[in-house]
């Protein structure tokens, strides 16, 4: 059955979360925002783009840094609100220049970089 992105349920803003994870090591990279057109664009290319709230613009991963994210599955979660996309991941994902976003872990009541 083929797949259409309308079918899946987006925010008021038409927006959907998307879950980078590393294809290979399963290691959660980053969180960010797709449409239905970044989805359709991501699928087409296999460069994931996101669409970025702060530019209101669509967001090819790696575009200006390099730090490219391949598409190597997309997949969605039982409520279809929700993506999961496993990508090939060329450098780091962060913008700190950290290899995923989730680098902060509480530990016993206080933030500790992990």
């Amino acid at each position: 059955m083929p797949f259409d992105p309308a079918t899946l349920t987006y925010n008021d803003a038409g927006l959907i979360p998307a879950i980078a994870q590393d294809a290979t090591n399963h290691e959660v990279l980053m969180l960010a925002w797709m449409n239905a057109e970044s989805i359709a664009r991501t699928l087409e290319s296999g460069d994931v783009t996101y669409w970025s709230r702060s530019r209101q613009a669509f967001w090819a991963k790696g575009a200006t840094s390099g730090n490219v994210q391949r598409l190597v599955e997309l997949r969605y979660d039982c409520d279809q609100d929700c993506l999961l996309v496993l990508v090939d991941q060329t450098g780091p994902a962060c913008h700190t220049g950290r290899r995923s976003c989730f680098y902060t872990a509480v530990k016993d009541g206080e933030a500790v970089e992990v």
